[in-house]
């Protein structure tokens, strides 16, 4: 993939750019890091986009998952690693997206702390164990394969969700 990462980070001093890519303490500090970037991010969701339309939350997710690309990029850089497991602003930017058609699973009488729940839990599997293909987005250069397997893994984990819901209704 030949897609140049977007160069406008490198203006910043690192320590905002590290900041910014670990969200400061969750992934600079605390153990799991992925964990806590994911739980922000859930959190981000529940409070802005809980009632968003489908086409808000996906437009949104990718305009913070190209600002992702490039933090999380400029960051490994810096630290000289390809994929620093402190960077977790990849995580929180994809999260929204595990909950598209948030709708779809309240009208399925899940309760809502049900569906975020198993979507923090089903994003989390498919994010650490990355299968169907996944772990080959991660290869993608820079920032770019930081973010690109994360947005897989909250697509899989929002087709896990749906299907759930509707086995859920079928069920019931």
């Amino acid at each position: 993939m030949d897609l140049p990462e977007p160069r406008w980070p490198r203006i910043f001093p690192t320590r905002f750019v590290c900041a910014v890519a670990t969200l400061g303490p969750l992934g600079a500090r605390l153990p799991a890091p992925g964990t806590w970037g994911s739980l922000a991010g859930l959190f981000y969701f529940a409070l802005f986009f809980r009632h968003a339309r489908w086409e808000v939350v996906f437009a949104w997710s990718v305009l913070l998952g190209y600002v992702a690309v490039a933090f999380c990029g400029e960051a490994a850089r810096r630290l000289g690693k390809k994929d620093p497991g402190e960077v977790v602003l990849d995580e929180f930017a994809v999260m929204p997206l595990v909950f598209l058609g948030w709708r779809a699973g309240y009208a399925a009488g899940l309760a809502d702390w049900v569906a975020l729940l198993a979507g923090f839990g089903l994003f989390r599997l498919f994010d650490i164990l990355k299968p169907l293909g996944i772990s080959r987005l991660q290869r993608w250069p820079g920032g770019w394969g930081i973010v690109a397997d994360d947005f897989a893994a909250a697509l899989a984990a929002c087709g896990a969700l749906h299907l759930g819901a509707w086995l859920w209704v079928l069920a019931h």
